[in-house]
């Protein structure tokens, strides 16, 4: 005889399912509009035409180039793409302290009364919209400008690095040096400190960690942007990876591919290791 299964008790059952099948219908009914909105097909990329030009394309990378040439050349510009994420990463942070100085409330001595002067707070205001439209266009965008401005190569890549990042980084360290504790800050500025005083002695030594962390990930993300930005013309990888293309060198392609993946690999393993040693 068979004895039906047994209920699960109370306490084996969910107690927020519904709530969970809610929020889930609710979410795929407003996502479907949006699937409609940008045509998002992709079980065309199984049809029988589509599969026949995937699997031609794909077999045009093989076999990969590694010609004695060719790869000095990929290494030459393996090093740009790096010494381009580097040096629009040091340009950012140029950009970035002196607005992240002006945008902190907490270093703002006219805050310690509790509401700040009109003129620091129309300053901070400038700062921080003059952040939002650096992190607003872009680097895409902005390597399009320079490749017109300063011609091809890797200023370009630089610049547009430079900008963009500036704004994010700004952005993110107001935000740290604000959701942190400030009471060494305030006692600075009650007396006497400077706002450059107050922010090395208050709040850098407390967020340095995290300020350190965040910048280390911002580097790793700008080694991939330098890529992108080589197919407009800023130099690098990118730039080469983008003249084999053209020229339909599928193996070139994907050496390049293969090299830029252990790059980006390299520098996640960095990231991570200085995350780690900061704690």
């Amino acid at each position: 005889m068979n004895v039906p299964a047994a209920l699960p008790s109370p306490t084996q059952r969910d107690p927020a399912w519904v709530g969970r099948l809610f929020w889930t219908l609710a979410a795929l009914v407003l996502l479907w509009p949006l699937a409609v909105a940008t045509e998002f097909r992709p079980w065309v990329l199984f049809e029988q035409k589509n599969r026949e030009v995937t699997g031609q394309f794909l077999a045009s990378f093989l076999p990969p180039a590694h010609d004695p040439a060719f790869l000095v050349m990929v290494a030459r510009e393996t090093w740009r793409t790096v010494a381009i994420a580097t040096a629009g990463m040091t340009l950012a942070l140029v950009v970035a302290l002196p607005l992240t100085l002006l945008a902190t409330r907490v270093l703002s001595v006219s805050a310690l009364s509790g509401r700040m002067a009109r003129l620091p707070w129309f300053v901070r205001q400038l700062a921080r919209w003059a952040l939002v439209a650096l992190r607003s266009v872009p680097e895409l965008v902005w390597a399009l400008v320079f490749v017109r401005v300063v011609g091809l190569g890797p200023t370009a890549g630089v610049l547009a690095i430079a900008l963009t990042y500036g704004g994010m980084l700004g952005k993110v360290y107001a935000e740290i040096l604000e959701s942190g504790e400030d009471h060494a800050t305030r006692s600075l500025l009650r007396n006497g400190s400077s706002r450059l005083q107050a922010f090395s002695y208050g709040l850098l030594p407390q967020n340095a960690a995290e300020l350190t962390s965040y910048t280390v990930y911002r580097w790793e993300c700008a080694i991939r942007s330098s890529v992108v930005l080589g197919f407009v013309g800023a130099g690098g990888l990118g730039q080469q990876m983008d003249n084999s293309m053209k020229m339909f060198n599928g193996g070139e392609v994907l050496t390049m591919l293969a090299v830029f993946v252990a790059l980006v690999a390299l520098a996640d393993r960095i990231s991570a290791g200085l995350r780690r040693a900061l704690g």
